[in-house]
């Protein structure tokens, strides 16, 4: 009696996968400053979705004859140097960092996952050639990369996608393409490890295609590697697209990233310390919260643990 290929999904293993995301969830729930990072993050995601919504004040309104006020009940989080609202801003810059931070990451964890499944699925030369590429990557200076590629490109990235979309595409582009190393081998010893297990050589016995083994079979009991991996790419991201604002290297003077807020603060530290403390705190509570999340899930997902 003959098995079609079309049977090969009930060897994978769905109910452990569904059982290992379930005692993954009870072991990151047990780890207090995760959960707290997690319900921050929530609440920071959700400030910026909707804040702006509720706080209908103007973030690009200019008053001059408010200049720099101390925080308030008119302006909670008071004005900059040209009167405009820091907390409109902070809400409106909040979206950008954010997106940049989730945008960036989509393009590591992408370019980390399809490198690191074909070079541990396929190994051979085509194995050594993208372990050779990834350790190319990781020997670059990434800063000075960055800024040098940002100077060099931006005025063309403007003029192609417009001053704001331009230059988003840019950073994004340029971020995740600096930071899927790591993913990379993460996600090719996983595949090195995987492919020769059981369920795997079952599927190759019944004459599972090889991309049907990829995606069906291997893949989603990487995905817990990946989950971590991203979640921790976003705070990277982040922090380095407020580096490239503070420089100066960042989105225009009139889109109001964190980073951009650091930057125009910086001539008034001593005189308007809010104009620095508050963007300067939004990203510290981001990044941190994020950093407890992904250690949360690294731990969750622990082997040893599970």
């Amino acid at each position: 009696m003959s098995v079609t290929p079309a049977k090969t999904s009930t060897l994978t293993p769905s109910p452990s996968q569904q059982r290992l995301w379930q005692k993954a969830w009870q072991r990151f729930r047990r780890d207090k400053l995760a959960l707290v990072g997690l319900i921050v993050l929530l609440l920071l995601g959700l400030s910026v979705i909707f804040g702006p919504w509720l706080y209908r004040v103007p973030f690009d309104e200019i008053d001059f004859s408010n200049a720099i006020a101390p925080p308030s009940l008119a302006h909670p989080l008071g004005t900059n140097d040209l009167g405009q609202d820091q907390l409109a801003r902070l809400l409106i810059g909040g979206r950008i960092s954010l997106a940049v931070g989730i945008a960036a990451m989509l393009v590591a964890i992408t370019l980390g996952t399809t490198v690191g499944a074909i070079s541990g699925f396929y190994g051979s030369w085509l194995d050594a050639g993208l372990m050779r590429i990834t350790d190319l990557f990781l020997s670059l200076p990434q800063l000075p990369l960055l800024l040098l590629v940002v100077y060099l490109f931006r005025d063309t990235a403007r003029a192609i996608a417009g001053p704001e979309l331009g230059i988003f595409l840019l950073i994004v582009l340029v971020i995740g393409s600096l930071n899927w190393m790591s993913v990379a081998r993460l996600v090719r010893a996983s595949f090195l490890q995987l492919r020769e297990a059981d369920f795997v050589l079952a599927a190759r016995a019944i004459g599972a295609k090889q991309r049907r083994i990829i995606w069906v079979h291997i893949l989603p009991n990487v995905l817990n590697l990946i989950t971590v991996a991203a979640t921790l790419a976003v705070g990277t991201a982040i922090i380095t697209e407020s580096t490239l604002s503070f420089l100066g290297l960042g989105f225009p003077p009139d889109v109001p990233t964190w980073g951009r807020m650091l930057y125009e603060a910086q001539s008034y530290i001593t005189q308007a310390p809010h104009l620095a403390i508050f963007p300067g705190l939004a990203i510290f509570l981001t990044v941190l919260s994020i950093n407890y999340v992904g250690d949360g899930l690294r731990d969750a997902f622990d082997p040893q643990g599970l």
